[in-house]
């Protein structure tokens, strides 16, 4: 069982206590507070040690909460801080402005203010007196280039003249706002800071492991972001190219996997970064003949064995190459990428399922050559045969996991340079068709959408669309309307049959919701408007075929529902994915 030691302290407490030793680790975030959070603070510390502008007004016993601070102590005895880095850090720039303020004052408050103010900054000796070259905290923060700057200002009270980091600039903020504070309150000044030492209070977690105190961290804070995966990761790879001697480069590499992984990277769950090592993950798992379904958590994973699956010279270098693939695929990069690749990426995106994002960074980490190049006839098969199986599968095994017991095998044969073709669950074509006929496909499913674009980009000379920023909707061609109010379908299910899906772009969709076929049609092929206006056709290929029928009726959702089943079945069969 996880062991807590919880005992509130106020702020001189937390700093003069005797294993008072705050280290911000270096898989912490940096400094981030500006101006805006500083004001904040002072508003309210101010607010509350003088209500309504009265020294009178404070009661000994009051106190104002600051928040929580989450810690563990290290194998150094020091304590990491899990949550509370904006917090500490801010309180002692803030007591460190207080500090210098009271150098020149000689009254008997004045004196004993700094002398308690230079015990929560620095480590004291027996006697407590302070020993201003060891401060009460450290950073360690690989991706914070100015954290020197953080303890020079806590050491010397000095900084750049020309620094632009939060550090200054805060130290900086609290310098004015003391100054105002005093002109404005001159017999106030002694009792401010005391106050903020004696009555603000904090409440100090430490937990027996790094573990406990990030689950304490997501449990307890609503508001901050929890420390992700990636930035355990960034911590062990620091220290592991600190002792190469190549941590400057290794940052460089960081911030570089950083910056791809927030542009193109979309989690639903942890962060950008999360998603880039669980892309590799599967590799990895491949490359060991890791067979079994059941995944393990990200960092629990790369724990195994102390980080020996991450710690590898080459692992930063397959990272960039995987991310910079998947930039690739997200800009439809034509000089990477044929045509042919591209359209089939761009069905894939539209998925039902995410795990072909994973097979396919399997097969790109196997298959590349030493220019991190595909062969794009080579890729564009397996981009083919993948889509067939993930397609079919969806809609024979629906379960939301339930593509990993054949993907992962496959994933392995990958890895082996083994070509890929699910010999184990390959579909009986007469129980696929009638799934496929009896099947629902309202808009609201995911493979809804994934088997009309399918569809849509089936077509010869099927374009793909002029800018990423085209959206498109499920078009009902026979019109939810027009069977609601007077032509009622003889079997309502048809419907919500495929053969009354198409894909269209949305900016037409919101035009085209008429409920008769005959006005549809002419926004499918495109018009001009009374004043001139041209609104374009779409780009979906079959509408070309559509236009030229006079109307759309019930037995043409039936006949294009089996034409693309037909063309569905021949697809598996070419793919070799029928028994």
């Amino acid at each position: 069982m996880s062991k807590l030691n919880v005992d509130q302290k106020n702020v001189k407490e937390l700093f003069t206590g005797r294993t008072a030793n705050y280290l911000i680790p270096d898989y912490q975030r940096p400094y981030a507070w500006d101006e805006d959070e500083c004001q904040t603070l002072w508003d309210d510390i101010f607010a509350f040690a003088f209500p309504d502008n009265n020294i009178d007004l404070f009661g000994s016993g009051d106190e104002y909460f600051l928040g929580t601070i989450v810690t563990y102590k290290n194998d150094n005895e020091q304590s990491e801080v899990i949550d509370g880095q904006q917090r500490l850090t801010t309180l002692l720039l803030l007591l460190r402005a207080f500090y210098d303020r009271f150098e020149n004052m000689s009254d008997n408050h004045s004196k004993k203010m700094r002398t308690n103010i230079a015990q929560c900054i620095w480590k004291t000796d027996e006697f407590d007196v302070a020993d201003m070259k060891n401060l009460k905290i450290d950073s360690e923060v690989a991706t914070d280039d100015e954290k020197e700057e953080f303890l020079e200002i806590l050491k010397s009270g000095k900084y750049p003249k020309k620094s632009n980091s939060k550090y200054a600039m805060n130290f900086k903020f609290f310098q004015e706002k003391i100054e105002d504070f005093i002109s404005e309150y001159p017999s106030y000044f002694p009792f401010l800071p005391a106050r903020i030492l004696n009555n603000c209070i904090l409440l100090p977690i430490e937990a027996d492991s790094q573990d406990t105190a990030l689950r304490i961290f997501s449990t307890l804070n609503d508001r901050g972001l929890p420390l992700a995966d990636a930035d355990i990761f960034k911590a062990q790879f620091y220290k592991y190219y600190e002792k190469k001697g190549t941590k400057d480069k290794f940052i460089d590499d960081w911030k570089e996997l950083s910056a791809i992984s927030d542009a193109i990277f979309k989690p639903s769950v942890g962060t950008p970064m999360d998603e880039l090592f669980t892309k590799l993950m599967y590799y990895i798992r491949a490359s060991e003949g890791i067979r079994y379904t059941t995944t393990e958590a990200l960092r629990r994973f790369y724990e195994y064995n102390k980080y020996s699956r991450l710690l590898k010279d080459d692992t930063i270098d397959k990272l960039l190459s995987l991310a910079n693939f998947w930039k690739s695929v997200a800009e439809e990069d034509r000089e990477i990428f044929t045509e042919g690749v591209i359209k089939k990426l761009f069905v894939l995106k539209y998925a039902h399922n995410s795990m072909w994002e994973y097979i396919t960074s399997v097969y790109y980490l196997s298959m590349k050559d030493q220019d991190d190049r595909l062969d794009n006839d080579l890729f564009e098969k397996f981009l083919s045969k993948i889509t067939a199986f993930i397609l079919a599968y969806g809609l024979t095994n629906p379960g939301l996991n339930a593509l990993r017991t054949p993907v992962y095998a496959e994933m392995i044969k990958i890895t082996n340079k083994e070509e890929i073709n699910f010999e184990k669950y390959k579909f009986e074509e007469d129980s696929l068709r009638n799934i496929l006929q009896n099947y629902k496909f309202t808009n609201n499913r995911k493979i809804t959408r994934s088997f009309v674009t399918w569809f849509a980009f089936s077509f010869e000379g099927q374009t793909l669309p002029a800018s990423d920023k085209t959206y498109f909707n499920i078009e009902h061609i026979y019109a939810k309307a027009r069977h609601n109010k007077e032509n009622k379908l003889s079997n309502p299910n048809n419907l919500e049959s495929l053969g009354n899906k198409i894909l269209l772009e949305r900016s037409i969709n919101i035009r085209a919701s008429d409920y008769r076929f005959e006005d549809k049609k002419k926004y499918y092929e495109g018009y001009t408007d009374a004043r001139g206006k041209n609104h374009p056709a779409s780009i979906i290929e079959e509408y070309k075929g559509l236009v030229e029928k006079q109307d759309f009726l019930e037995e043409d959702i039936v006949e294009r529902a089996m034409q693309i089943m037909d063309k569905f079945i021949e697809y598996l069969k070419v793919e070799d994915l029928i028994k």
